[in-house]
């Protein structure tokens, strides 16, 4: 089964190409996506790769985390499953206010 791996950090100038080419050295590369901003179609810096196996993936991970690519220091990890990202960009807001509830002493209770 193929393992997803996040590469962060990489330049604008990055290719889905030339992301292949540099995880290829570690094993059967079935897919390589750098993600486009979908309205000015440029990159957003990030991307993802596919390894055929796990220790191909772990290979790529020791390997190449932390290293230039295109001239950017890469991130390279085991892609977290989509929906896991940690409760990041959800929930939140701070509306609401700690104030509500009842017979707190205010002035028309006396």
């Amino acid at each position: 089964m193929a393992v997803k791996l996040f590469v962060g950090g990489l330049s604008f100038s990055t290719s889905n190409e030339r992301l292949r080419e540099a995880f290829a050295g570690f094993g059967e590369v079935q897919s390589a996506t750098v993600v486009t901003d979908r309205d000015t179609g440029r990159s957003r810096g990030f991307g993802f790769v596919e390894m055929a196996t796990n220790e191909e993936a772990t290979a790529a991970v020791s390997r190449l985390n932390g290293t230039d690519l295109d001239g950017r220091q890469i991130k390279v990890e085991i892609a977290k499953p989509a929906g896991s990202g940690g409760g990041q960009r959800r929930g939140g807001g701070g509306f609401g206010g700690g104030r509500g509830g009842g017979g707190g002493g205010g002035w028309r209770d006396r």
